[in-house]
């Protein structure tokens, strides 16, 4: 098995524990390699992940595992993780190379592309490849999302990529699936740390991460105030959901900036998006655009958000959501008496 012109996609861990993104990527990966006929590999850069985790990639799709841990790679910083991939990719060089549209992914990849003179394309909800040249067709809104453009790079090998997370379910897990972990040393990696991590504070609004969630309940400017906010985390506490907001939102306080979404902030694909007093600017709607089910309230009938959502409610939020908390309530109050 050849790995000169293998599909890589990058595995990402937390605290040694694999992230859900990690085999949403190896569908993609799978079905690249298949039309390519060559391996797919997942690349884990990181600390603590176990040899059981590490199984799990190749069950979940990939042929091989190329595993670099170190204490050092605990936190993501990016120059040591670039470093490492660089030296991957010098070493074994792959035709494609994948991560996910998180923030890591986001900051890694363009670093990576840097060093290793290669192209990328960001952000992609589609990929494909090109018949006859074996190009990675990557597709990916454009001009603010109001086109999709296809783009591919003919020149530089290997072909780099951000895929958004949401974009693509998980393949069904093969137990009987055999592949190859390959453990790579770390300390002869040379890199320009510019940073060190002195501690690590959890995130304190809101237990469920954004770019995992199946359903968020986002609010804007239209809440007037930030204390009005809470209505947000009531609802998405009711629903189990992830709370998320508008850029302006951020920009007066309301909340801080991991709830941004949009493509300034984060890229999301919940199932169910709901959101109160947001108007719709064409930044906010290219963040939301792979969303399941869009749900929009907002007592302005020609909210730019109203077109594109499935169920468009034109009332005052602080009338909506209110009587919403109450029929969840109630119906909470009829499953418990059951």
């Amino acid at each position: 098995m050849s790995d000169k012109s293998a599909v890589w996609v990058m595995a990402e861990q937390f605290e040694g524990k694999l992230k859900a993104v990690s085999f949403e990527l190896l569908a993609w990966g799978r079905k690249l390699s298949l039309k390519l006929d060559v391996p797919l590999v997942s690349i884990l850069i990181g600390d603590g992940v176990s040899g059981a985790d590490l199984e799990q990639l190749i069950k979940y799709g990939a042929d091989e595992v190329y595993s670099v841990q170190d204490r050092e790679l605990a936190f993501f910083i990016c120059e040591p993780y670039a470093a490492a991939l660089e030296k991957l990719i010098k070493e074994y060089k792959p035709a494609i190379l994948l991560a996910a549209a998180t923030s890591s992914g986001r900051t890694l990849m363009p670093y990576t592309a840097i060093k290793v003179h290669a192209g990328l394309t960001a952000d992609c909800t589609e990929l494909d490849i090109e018949e006859g040249t074996g190009n990675l067709l990557q597709t990916r809104p454009a001009i603010g999302g109001n086109i999709m453009a296809t783009i591919k790079t003919a020149n530089h090998r290997p072909q780099l990529a951000t895929v958004r997370p949401k974009s693509s379910r998980p393949l069904a897990p093969d137990n009987n699936r055999k592949g190859k972990i390959k453990h790579i040393p770390y300390n002869d990696v040379k890199s320009d740390k510019c940073v060190e991590v002195k501690g690590y504070r959890r995130e304190e609004m809101g237990a469920v991460q954004l770019e995992e969630a199946d359903i968020i309940v986002a609010g804007g400017k239209g809440l007037k105030k930030g204390e009005y906010f809470s209505m947000i985390h009531k609802l998405a506490g009711a629903l189990g959901a992830a709370v998320g907001a508008s850029r302006d939102a951020v920009d007066r306080a309301w909340i801080s900036y991991p709830h941004q979404i949009g493509l300034s902030g984060k890229t999301v694909s919940p199932k169910v998006y709901i959101a109160a007093g947001i108007s719709g600017a064409i930044q906010h709607l290219a963040g939301i655009k792979t969303c399941g089910t869009i749900i929009s309230i907002n007592n302005d009938p020609d909210a730019n958000l109203h077109k594109l959502a499935d169920i468009a409610v034109v009332g005052d939020a602080f009338q909506v959501i209110p009587a919403l908390l109450k029929r969840l309530e109630a119906r909470s109050g009829e499953l418990n008496d059951v």
